[in-house]
């Protein structure tokens, strides 16, 4: 083989490496409204593609569905338990000859879901940062069907739970695995409309931002219990409008969990104490009345009493203090992600009172990361988040123009 061959075909299989190491995908984020979840839409299938609605979970490991909602289950492959796919899913069981894998129901509202494991082909879209173009496919995704009942408790539309959780089975793992691309997802969460939830994502088009002269700012921090399926950040301090909370010692040394199936942040009695006598304290000083409290919520507002602005209802603000790279970072949230409007005229501060004796201690759900664009990026164990879109007049439901 010539000098100038060996150029040519280094060249092709550098420029192929490339080309995938760039390459990223785009999926539609739909907000149920009635019940506060979020879920996107894959098509599952070979000869014939089935669109099903699933549940984004970042706590669980193996994506599952009622296969039944399937147009075709001719394409299905069951996995035997002897074989290597099955032995490698992190607590997999047998029935015979098939894989089965159980676990937890990311509402609680029954008992684990078990489910036998399964193959077919996923398709989803490769993007440019804003737009969805070609079909590309994952030829041998692995899931599991579960039964009817699994799916109580669960958005009428959606047809089972995507796995997003860090472990090696889930979906995310699974799409950047076999296309050979960064490991990392982004998330952008809307507060209506259709959101973003990118794979391996590079670029971000999400107007008036773009990914050359006007890129959407991005705060950097650590991400830990990525080995026992969770992802928590270190929380250094709780701020309202700049004044730090008084709290006792080490009450934030368990971090805060993220979360896309609690619809609000909730918090051990004492944090959610604190946050909300600062936060009453702020917000009379604003001219903002108190009203009676709606359940779930325990502080609740007059809404006529406080102005508006881009970010929703001017209201104190919320910060989380967490470790940056040249010390503490500081993720803001402001009206529309720090109250929620429950009547007409009545908003409530937007956090639950999760008892003396919760599970997690503080628990970040989706109404506070609403129209933040959130990544999840596994080759330097961080979360890149940016602050509230809405402070440029856009937020996760804007989409470029798809002339």
């Amino acid at each position: 083989m010539g000098s100038l061959t060996r150029l040519i075909v280094f060249l092709s299989i550098l420029a192929a490496i490339t080309l995938k190491s760039n390459s990223q995908y785009l999926l539609p984020i739909t907000k149920h409204e009635p019940t506060n979840q979020f879920y996107t839409t894959l098509n599952i299938g070979s000869a014939t593609k089935s669109p099903v609605n699933l549940l984004l979970d970042l706590g669980t490991n193996l994506t599952w569905l009622n296969c039944r909602k399937l147009k075709s289950v001719s394409s299905l492959r069951l996995v035997t338990c002897q074989s290597s796919t099955c032995k490698s899913i992190p607590g997999n069981g047998c029935a015979g000859k098939s894989c089965l894998y159980k676990q937890p129901n990311p509402l609680g509202l029954i008992p684990d879901v078990t489910g036998r494991v399964v193959q077919d082909r996923v398709s989803i879209s490769t993007t440019d940062g804003g737009k969805f173009l070609t079909l590309v496919s994952v030829p041998r995704f692995t899931f599991s069907c579960a039964g009817e009942k699994a799916l109580h408790g669960l958005p009428p539309p959606v047809a089972g739970v995507l796995a997003l959780s860090p472990g090696s089975s889930s979906f995310t793992k699974q799409v950047t695995s076999a296309f050979n691309v960064i490991p990392k997802f982004s998330l952008c969460l809307p507060s209506s409309g259709t959101g973003h939830f990118y794979i391996a994502g590079v670029h971000y088009f999400i107007p008036p931002f773009n990914n050359s002269s006007f890129p959407i700012p991005m705060i950097f921090t650590p991400i830990r219990g990525v080995d026992s399926g969770d992802y928590l950040l270190n929380v250094l301090n709780i701020y309202v409008s700049g004044t730090p909370l008084t709290l006792k010692p080490n009450l934030l040394n368990d971090g805060a969990k993220l979360s896309t199936t609690v619809p609000y942040t909730v918090l051990h009695t004492d944090i959610y104490n604190a946050l909300a006598e600062s936060f009453t304290l702020k917000a009379k000083a604003m001219g903002i009345s108190m009203v009676p409290s709606v359940a779930p919520f325990k502080h609740c507002f007059d809404a006529r009493t406080a102005g508006n602005k881009l970010t929703g209802p001017n209201v104190p603000v919320i910060e989380i203090g967490l470790p940056g790279r040249m010390g503490e970072v500081k993720w803001g949230f402001y009206g529309a992600n720090a109250v929620v409007k429950v009547k007409e005229t009545v908003m409530c501060l937007a956090y639950i009172d999760g008892g003396k004796k919760p599970k997690d201690l503080m628990v970040i759900g989706t109404h506070q990361v609403q129209d933040h664009m959130l990544e999840f990026d596994f080759s330097r164990t961080v979360l890149a988040f940016s602050e509230s879109l809405l402070l440029q007049n856009t937020s996760c439901s804007t989409w470029p123009s798809q002339k």
